[in-house]
C-alpha cells in the first residue's frame, strides 16, 4: 500500500512539473529591422530600427527580406564573433535553417534560404571560436 501511494505521488510530482522551455529567441518578419543585445546566449532588449540604422556598441541589428526565397542581413557590433540558431517559421511548421556565423566588428552577413518563410527566429548566440565559417 505505501508503495503503491509513494510510486501515485511520484508521478503526480513528475505530472505537475514544468518542462524546460524552449527559448523564447526574436521572431521577425519580412520587411521588419530590430536591433537587440544579447543576454545568456539569447536576444534581449530588442526594437524596431531603420533598415540602414547603424547597430549600437554591443548590438546586432537584423533585417528579414522575402527576397529569393527568404534572405536575412545581419550585422553585430560586437568585438567578437557569433554562431546562432535560424529557424523558418512557415504556415505549416517550423524548420532549422543553416546559418553561418556572424562576423565581428560591423561586418554585415547575409543569409538566404530558397523556401519562402512567414518569419525568422534567431535564438542560442554563443560566441565563436573564429569567424567565416558556415555549418
Amino acid at each position: 500500500m505505501y508503495r503503491a501511494a509513494f510510486a501515485f505521488a511520484s508521478l503526480a510530482l513528475l505530472a505537475a512539473a514544468p518542462l524546460a522551455a524552449k527559448p523564447a529567441g526574436l521572431t521577425v518578419k519580412p520587411g521588419e529591422t530590430w536591433e537587440f543585445a544579447i543576454s545568456k546566449g539569447q536576444p534581449v532588449q530588442a526594437r524596431k530600427v531603420g533598415a540602414t540604422d547603424n547597430p549600437r556598441e554591443g548590438r546586432i541589428r537584423v533585417t528579414l527580406r522575402a527576397m529569393m526565397g527568404t534572405t536575412l542581413t545581419i550585422l553585430s557590433n560586437n568585438p567578437r564573433p557569433y554562431t546562432y540558431t535560424a529557424e523558418l517559421i512557415g504556415a505549416a511548421k517550423t524548420v532549422p535553417a543553416r546559418s553561418c556565423t556572424l562576423p565581428a566588428d560591423g561586418r554585415l552577413s547575409f543569409e538566404n534560404w530558397p523556401q519562402k518563410a512567414d518569419a525568422v527566429r534567431l535564438s542560442n548566440f554563443k560566441p565563436a571560436k573564429r569567424e567565416g565559417s558556415c555549418p
